[in-house]
Order: C-alpha cells, then structure tokens, then sequence
C-alpha cells in the first residue's frame, strides 16, 4: 500500500515537473512577435521616408527655374538682339522650354517676333551636339518673309539653342522631315552652326 503511494506521488511529481516546463513565463513568443512587429515597423520606415524624399525631389524638379537667353530680329531686320528670361521648367528638357519660350515671342522693344504664331513645337532633341528642332508645316505655310526675314527666323532658332554649350548645330524639320530650305533663300539640308554674324 505505502508503495503504491509513492508510486502514485512520484508520478504526480513528474506529471507537475512536466506542466511547469511547459509554461512560457517569460512570454517569449510574444516578445519574438512584438519584436518581428517594431522590426517590421521600423524597416517600413526608411521607405516611407525615402518615398517622401523622392516626392519632395520631384517636386523640386517640376519647380526648376532656367535663366535663358532667346533671340529676336530687331526691327529693321539687320540684327539679332538677346532676350534674357527666366523659364519654368515643368518637366521639360531646357531645350524644349527655350525653344517655347522663343516661339511665346518678342516681348523687349525693339524686338519683333519672327516664327509665326501658327507654328507648332513638336519636339526638340539633341544628340552628338546637335539640336533637331522638329516643327510643323504652319512654320513654312504660314512664313511671309523673304531672304532676309528666313536668315533671321533660323538664326532665331540657332542662336538661341547654341546658347548651350552642348549644342554646336541647329537641324529644323519639318513634321519630323528635313527640309531644304524654309523658302528658297538658305540651305537648310544640313545642320547649321551659331550665326555670330548676325549678333553684331
């Protein structure tokens, strides 16, 4: 009887080792997932920031002022004169907010707008230092000039790109197309360099 009785008790013993093992007073599991919690947290977090970072960049970028140079005919058609303006850029290359900001046309006295109003900017590209300057058939339909005013309007164009020190040739097209000459009076099959003659 006494040995069943300690039999009984040993067994009770281990049974309530066995239970107390088994407790987690400690709540590991429960740190482990609130530790894997702020981990995860904080790992979101420099990506948060880095997103806000590059917003605010872009941000900055779309608000980017250019202080550029354009150029017009003065009023006798004998020179060039510069227009000193600053350009938002919005977006665009500084090739691009130039050559808009060149055909807006002329705002100084003295100053008279050459490209015609109906003329459109398709695109601006520029690749081993020159600048293809893509425009549409309203330049040509809607040019009145004769040769003095189809040297101004190109010089126009190719002085004011050449204000970059990138660009060394100017090419105008014609919806996507190169041209010969605008209305008979230059040749416009290749690309043509600043025209520094008529700067002074």
């Amino acid at each position: 009887m006494k040995r069943n009785m300690r039999c009984l008790f040993l067994v009770m013993m281990m049974l309530s080792l066995l239970v107390m093992s088994g407790c987690d007073p400690k709540n590991e599991t429960g740190g482990s997932s609130a530790g894997s919690s702020s981990a995860s947290l904080a790992g979101s977090s420099p990506s948060s920031s880095g997103n806000a970072a590059k917003s605010s960049s872009a941000a900055a970028g779309k608000d980017e002022k250019l202080t550029i140079k354009v150029y017009y005919p003065n009023e006798d058609g004998t020179k060039l004169l510069a227009s000193t303006r600053s350009v938002r850029l919005d977006g665009k290359d500084k090739y691009t907010a130039a050559m808009e900001s060149l055909m807006q046309g002329a705002t100084d006295k003295g100053q008279v707008t050459i490209i015609p109003k109906q003329a459109k900017l398709r695109s601006v590209k520029v690749s081993d230092g020159v600048a293809k300057v893509d425009l549409t058939q309203a330049l040509r339909k809607n040019f009145v000039g004769g040769s003095t005013g189809e040297e101004m309007l190109v010089g126009s164009i190719a002085d004011t790109l050449t204000e970059f020190a990138e660009v060394k040739k100017v090419q105008i097209l014609i919806e996507g197309k190169p041209i010969e000459s605008l209305s008979g009076h230059m040749d416009l099959s290749e690309p043509i360099g600043r025209m520094e003659s008529l700067l002074q």
